[in-house]
């Protein structure tokens, strides 16, 4: 799977007081026809793609779809493969922010709405980037609740993995063949000296927190502490333990220049630049959760010489295919985004206006060299991957076929699956 992705953050800052909307900062509310019509030129299908969840969801049981209505059913007929996204870095105003113990019952009802909506939708992220969202929204005291302690870190995390999990839940009801590809960040933690060591090694746990409770991974007793005492209670725990739904997903994780970190004695960190790069860490996550990844997210910007978006997209495509050729089933690539962003050199903490040129399009939709370098990537590649030793073929149901027979019985098998005892799959497995 090629793919990019129309960024859709909307986080608040200033307390609440301002909404960052990069849909309407990009263009895209006005330009989303045009578009759509930009990934044919590239050649693509899948498109990570979702609604603004703040103008969609008014209310308990209080939808505005007309959006959604619109953009969805241009994809369909285009033969566009979303990858839905419904929850990006922000919430409505009415429901506050992710310190709010609600958010994901709402969240569940939401996307149970979306997915009665629009059947013929397969592939979800239904939270992005939840390690990222609860860090830079409750310890960093960047975004919405700007919270800065472990207490509200903890309690945004719990927050929106729990959303991600009843989600799923919710979605699986409607499709059950639904496939979740998880966009989270993949980081690593770099002790600068000895006495780094141990910050290092706690913060080197600490990523991997989003995920063990999305996908019921036992954390280790240091992490089971630090939860339970930053208010995470034993019932929350075993609510993510009981909820395992990792043979519906695919990991999807995320990789940027600034995802690795030297850490200091005191605790503190600070960019690393690249060191180990997307392969090594990826084979971490992946030894971690033995599940198919696909790199969801990267981008570099264009800078003076023109070339190092370029440069950047060889590079993480060599560290992809270096993944397969290890073992690692991997089934996709992503550029991130289709346009240019705004305000991403803040990390969106500012209302600047000022263009993050990372685009594989500007703002003006016109082509950039990273644009034509994925161009040709995707033209030399599709039709040699198949070929190759390590592939793993991932039961997608494209929109214009979600109605044939095939295609429904998929849905009554996985039905199936999911409510048959495993006792008598066991029974029926030594039948067969």
């Amino acid at each position: 799977m090629f793919a990019t992705g129309v960024e859709n953050s909307i986080p608040t800052i200033d307390h609440g007081r301002t909404r960052v909307d990069q849909m309407e900062s990009c263009g895209h509310y006005k330009h989303w026809r045009q578009d759509f019509e930009l990934l044919k030129e590239l050649g693509l299908r899948f498109l990570r793609y979702g609604p603004p969840l703040h103008t969609t969801f008014l209310g308990p049981g209080r939808y505005d779809w007309a959006f959604a209505d619109e953009t969805f059913n241009a994809m369909c007929d285009q033969h566009i493969i979303p990858i839905v996204d419904l929850c990006h870095f922000g919430v409505p105003d009415w429901m506050g922010n992710f310190q709010n113990p609600d958010f994901p019952a709402y969240f569940e009802e939401y996307a149970r709405a979306f997915a009665e909506r629009f059947p013929w939708v397969q592939l979800y992220t239904p939270v992005n980037e939840m390690f990222i969202c609860a860090t830079f929204s409750a310890k960093y005291g960047w975004w919405n609740e700007q919270g800065t302690t472990d207490r509200s870190f903890v309690t945004a995390l719990k927050h929106l993995v729990k959303a991600n999990v009843l989600a799923m839940l919710a979605i699986l009801k409607v499709r059950p063949d639904a496939i979740f590809i998880q966009s989270e960040s993949s980081e690593y933690f770099h002790a600068e000296n000895p006495a780094a060591i141990a910050p290092a090694e706690i913060n080197n746990s600490k990523r991997f927190l989003s995920l063990d409770l999305n996908y019921g991974h036992r954390v280790d007793s240091e992490m089971y502490e630090y939860l339970l005492g930053n208010g995470m209670t034993k019932e929350e725990y075993h609510f993510f333990l009981g909820n395992r739904l990792r043979q519906h997903c695919i990991l999807g994780n995320d990789y940027y220049v600034t995802n690795e970190h030297r850490v200091a004695a005191d605790g503190s960190t600070r960019a690393s630049g690249e060191i180990f790069g997307y392969s090594e860490i990826t084979r971490q996550y992946h030894n971690r959760y033995r599940m198919p990844v696909m790199h969801t997210e990267t981008n570099m910007a264009e800078g003076p010489n023109g070339d190092e978006a370029v440069n950047w997209l060889w590079k993480q495509w060599a560290n992809v295919l270096r993944v397969r050729n290890v073992g690692v089933p991997t089934v996709g690539f992503t550029w991130y985004s289709l346009t240019d962003q705004t305000d991403w050199d803040v990390a969106l903490r500012q209302v600047n206006g000022r263009v993050h040129p990372v685009g594989l399009y500007d703002l003006d939709r016109n082509i950039r060299p990273v644009g034509r370098c994925y161009q040709s990537l995707i033209r030399d590649w599709r039709a040699v991957l198949p070929t190759q030793s390590v592939c793993l073929t991932v039961p997608i149901v494209p929109p214009s076929e979600w109605r044939t027979l095939s295609a429904v019985r998929q849905r009554w098998e996985m039905r199936e699956a999911e409510l048959t005892p495993p006792a008598e799959a066991a029974n029926r497995d030594e039948v067969a």
